[in-house]
Formats: structure tokens, C-alpha cells, sequence
């Protein structure tokens, strides 16, 4: 037979001290032997509801702190790609303008070239003319969907301010959190475990409108990129003629 209990514990052997009797092992079944067994037991229980549901809760806040950073990140991203897309359009109207001098260039080449040329080029009809821009840029507007997911994202400004777990750095047990719409009697009675279920049922009710507008965010996102990359489809196109046109002036000016 072995020389230890049938509750010994393995695990808890100390190398540093090898001489030290075994520990016994705890678990809630050794609750059950003695005469206080009964109370100890739902004692312990009742400390296991607690502690379970203090993780419970402070798990959901931190899931809602990296939704809410989350939120933050896509806010700026998208941000930034309407910025891009400023740049792109502001781009794309200086290779028009390029372009439109190009051609009163090559009408006065041909004027210079020829007498009968510069007759045709005096009847022939002035390319449109784009009006000049007034002062200041325009500001960049993204697509619908990236802006209504924008527009919501910042209307919860405020209340990140208010309920961002980092912000306002409080403990999980500092306040207690708005009843929800659910029916008071699904809560537990015990006044600091029912605090904790509303909490986590408070948590998990914003987190699941956090996730719905970091969804729109995205979808938005992905809009403005398919559009933009349209944007620079075109604009490479433009260029590459542009090119082939600005070749073709400096040919006729050495040929002058």
C-alpha cells in the first residue's frame, strides 16, 4: 500500500523542503467531512458565484475597452482614407489642366508651323475651358456608407468619454450599471451578485452596438478603397497619355 493518503496531493511537494509532511489536497469535496460540512460548503459555493461572476464582468469590460480602441482605430483609418481621397481628386484636376495646356501648346506649335495652319487653328473652335478655382480646397467627401459610419462612431463620443473602462478608471465594483430591459426577476436576489449580472448584461448590450458600428466602419472602408482604386485606374490612364502627348509637342518644337 502507498504510504500517502488517498487525498494526497502530488503537485504540492516543496523541493526545498523534502522533509516537510504531504499537503492535503483541497477541493470543494473535502468540504464535505466534519460537522460544520453543510455551511462550509455553501459557503464556499457562494464565494466560487461571486468570484465567477467578478471575472465574468471584468472579462466583458475589457473586451469592451479593446472594442472601444478598436472603434478609434477604424475612425482615424477611415479618416485618413478620405484624406487619400482628396489627394487623389486634387491630382486628377491638375493632370486635366496639364492636359488642357498641352492641347493650346500644340495649337500654337501648328500657328508657328504654317501660316494655312494658324488660319484652321483661328476658325477651328477653343477647347473648353476649365473655370479657376477659388481659393481654399475643397474638403474630400466619402462615399454614403463610410459617412453615416462615421457620423454614428462620433455621435458616441461623449459617451466613450463616459464609459470607457480605461477613461474612467474606476474598478469593476465602483459603480453599479443601469438596469436593462431585462425583467429584474431574472436577476439573482443577492444585491452584489445581481450588480454583477446587470453589469455584464450592460456590457454585453454595448458591445454588441460596438460591434455593429465597427462592422459599418469596415463595409464603408472597403467601399472607399474599391472606389479610390476607380480613382487611380482612371488617373493612370490620364498619365500614361499624357506622357505619349508631351513626347509628341517635344518632337514638334525640335522640328520648328
Amino acid at each position: 500500500m502507498s504510504a500517502y493518503p488517498k487525498s494526497y496531493n502530488p503537485f504540492d511537494d516543496d523541493a526545498e523542503d523534502e522533509g516537510a509532511p504531504p499537503i492535503s489536497w483541497k477541493n470543494s469535496s473535502d468540504l464535505s467531512v466534519g460537522s460544520g460540512a453543510p455551511a462550509d460548503r455553501q459557503q464556499f459555493l457562494r464565494q466560487e458565484v461571486m468570484r465567477r461572476a467578478e471575472a465574468s464582468a471584468a472579462s466583458t469590460s475589457r473586451s469592451l475597452s479593446v472594442m472601444y480602441e478598436s472603434e478609434k482605430i477604424g475612425v482615424a483609418t477611415s479618416e485618413e482614407l478620405v484624406r487619400q481621397r482628396g489627394v487623389l481628386e486634387r491630382t486628377e484636376k491638375m493632370v486635366d489642366k496639364m492636359d488642357q495646356d498641352l492641347k493650346i501648346s500644340q495649337k500654337h506649335i501648328n500657328s508657328i508651323k504654317s501660316v494655312f495652319g494658324g488660319f484652321v487653328n483661328y476658325f477651328k473652335s477653343k477647347p473648353a475651358e476649365t473655370p479657376p478655382e477659388q481659393n481654399g480646397t475643397l474638403t474630400p467627401q466619402p462615399n454614403s456608407r463610410l459617412k453615416d459610419a462615421l457620423s454614428t462612431s462620433k455621435e458616441q463620443e461623449a459617451q466613450y468619454q463616459a464609459s470607457h473602462p480605461n477613461l474612467r478608471k474606476l474598478n469593476d465594483s465602483d459603480s453599479i450599471p443601469e438596469v436593462s430591459a431585462v425583467s429584474t426577476e431574472a436577476y439573482p436576489k443577492n444585491p452584489h451578485l445581481r450588480a454583477y449580472h446587470q453589469k455584464i448584461d450592460s456590457n454585453l448590450d454595448e458591445l454588441s452596438m460596438g460591434l455593429g458600428r465597427l462592422k459599418n466602419i469596415a463595409l464603408g472602408m472597403q467601399t472607399e478603397i474599391e472606389e479610390q482604386d476607380d480613382i487611380i485606374d482612371r488617373l493612370t490612364t490620364k498619365v500614361d497619355k499624357l506622357d505619349v502627348n508631351i513626347k509628341s509637342t517635344e518632337r514638334k518644337v525640335r522640328q520648328l
